[in-house]
């Protein structure tokens, strides 16, 4: 069937499609500027939408500063990476050679939340000439990171060599030669240098011993291509040629113990210095995209100096102090922060439980086979975590998180009393451990400043308790089994010398448990500590 087409349709079609859509009211008020808005920075003027002069410069102002809080706060892991190579090399220990805590570390020196149980060696290798080999030696427990505290590899007991130590190939950013076939654990770096920190235990309450261990046996230096770890096989196919490998040469140790030295990032305007100069010593490629877009929007770009003016500096040294009082918050009150507390109402947290080593999601869980569980990816990282970890600890490692009972180490974090008070130096305070602490080889208190975030510094040396003997007197449990430590000024009466750290009036402190090879009863939460209560 046919239709009539009439002028008269045409022409009301016509109409119909030049009429325009009308917006709603509510839509052009959603989408219009006021003349006048205010904000956490007062007023901003608009005339008809377009800013006012004033407006501009706070806007500015403003996006500048966001920047640099958000660099700040999202690279603290490079801060305080270069922060530590600056520590070793003022004590001697420069690139390649090996800062060792022979009698432990003490409070002399300036670490983040160091222990003071074990034999601490590290040191920075460089790869700038090429790939480097280190011999690890056995019975270690350690990591090694990139100078953006980016995981690289685990090593002794929580690495692939499983404490009975082996040959580590570090390789540099951008190194397409020869590598071996075998013989290595061959590990590759996003940067040119690399931080290598591990540990060891005492042998009988006693440090001699390890440290006579790792001095023999520690080795760094070159990797020689077609030298050990090639095959003749290879070398016939004519992508390598055989070599010898030469003599290792002897490492360098530098001790370390009862020296005093800084390895922490500064909280003003030269936390930016200390960042430009890592930036500028790795490959740009060394970070993510998003860091480094956040450097470069306040001057801070590889290959270009860095030169404020006086209204930038102003505004990065508003920034430091701002980061500054966020890692602060986000730590000495981490227990409020939902999933950090390990119960609910404890004052006792770990914040890696939220996003695990790498900041994104929890650490697997272990099934009763003693297979593991991973959790589904969340896909967005932990921001808060990460800045709260960084800014109190150092170097990263899915061992220091991993729930595996008997590996590795857990750690336990108390900024605040039963009462949910910060902790005042001239008081004293108890916890009480149930029976059956869950480490199978020991477990220690370590008190710490709360400016610093080192060991607190007390004609102790050592703020430390625990269940080795060494550097103080073990502590001693009650008749029925339980553990109490007190902290304060003075030794309380009746109480055995082992049993107290020492503290100091008008210092304020906080706290970490460590539990070595930790038990299952830890993770079930099954044994749970008291909170640190006030005695007097």
């Amino acid at each position: 069937m046919r239709y009539a087409v009439t002028a008269g349709f045409l022409f009301l079609l016509a109409q119909t499609a030049a009429a325009p859509a009308q917006v709603s009211h509510e839509t052009l008020k959603s989408l219009s500027t006021p003349d006048k808005v205010e904000t956490r920075l007062g007023a901003l003027g608009f005339k008809d939408g377009a800013p006012s002069k004033e407006t501009v410069e706070k806007a500015y102002d403003t996006l500048d500063f966001t920047r640099a809080l958000d660099a700040y706060l999202n690279s603290y892991g490079g801060a305080s990476a270069y922060a530590l190579r600056e520590g070793f090399r003022s004590i001697g220990a420069k690139d390649n050679s090996i800062a060792i805590f022979s009698e432990l570390m003490d409070s002399n020196s300036l670490f983040l939340t160091p222990n003071a149980d074990t034999v601490y060696y590290m040191g920075v290798v460089d790869l700038t000439n090429g790939p480097m080999v280190v011999e690890q030696p056995p019975k270690g427990v350690g990591t090694i990171n990139d100078m953006w505290f980016g995981w690289i590899i685990d090593i002794g007991y929580p690495g692939p060599d499983r404490g009975e130590g082996g040959k580590y190939l570090l390789v540099p950013p951008g190194y397409d030669g020869p590598l071996p076939e075998g013989g290595y654990f061959v590990a590759r770096s996003r940067t040119m240098r690399v931080l290598y920190a591990c540990r060891g235990y005492l042998v009988d309450n006693d440090p001699k011993a390890t440290a006579e261990l790792v001095r023999k046996t520690l080795k760094i230096y070159p990797y020689t291509a077609g030298g050990f770890g090639t095959s003749v096989a290879t070398a016939l196919e004519g992508t390598v040629k055989l070599a010898a490998n030469p003599p290792v040469p002897e490492t360098k140790f530098v001790e370390a113990s009862g020296k005093s030295f800084n390895t922490i990032p500064p909280s003003d305007f030269d936390f930016f210095e200390m960042i430009n100069a890592n930036v500028q010593q790795e490959p740009a490629e060394s970070y993510n995209v998003e860091l480094a877009g956040q450097l470069a929007a306040i001057g801070i770009a590889k290959g270009k100096p860095f030169e404020p003016d006086e209204r930038m500096r102003k505004i990065l040294t508003e920034a430091a102090a701002m980061g500054n009082a966020v890692g602060r918050a986000l730590n000495w009150r981490a227990n409020e922060v939902p999933g950090w507390a390990y119960y609910p109402g404890s004052g006792w947290s770990n914040m890696l439980w939220e996003g695990g080593a790498n900041f994104e999601t929890p650490p697997p869980m272990i099934t009763s086979e003693g297979l593991f569980k991973p959790l589904p990816a969340t896909g967005a990282r932990t921001l808060n975590s990460k800045t709260a970890f960084y800014y109190a600890y150092t170097l990263d490692s899915p061992g220091m998180i991993m729930r595996v009972p008997k590996v590795g180490s857990q750690y336990l974090m108390s900024f605040v009393d039963a009462d949910k008070n910060y902790f005042d130096g001239g008081k004293t305070y108890k916890v009480t451990l149930p029976p059956n602490i869950p480490a199978a080889a020991f477990w220690s208190f370590t008190l710490y400043d709360n400016q610093t975030r080192s060991m607190l510094q007390t004609p102790q040396r050592y703020p430390r308790a625990g269940s080795q003997s060494y550097p103080s007197p073990a502590v001693e449990a009650a008749a029925d089994g339980t553990t109490t430590i007190y902290f304060g000024p003075e030794q309380p009466k009746g109480v055995a010398r082992g049993n107290w750290i020492q503290t100091v009036p008008g210092k304020g402190w906080f706290a970490l448990l460590r539990l070595y090879s930790p038990l299952e009863s830890f993770f079930t939460k099954e044994w749970r500590p008291s909170e640190i209560e006030l005695v007097k």
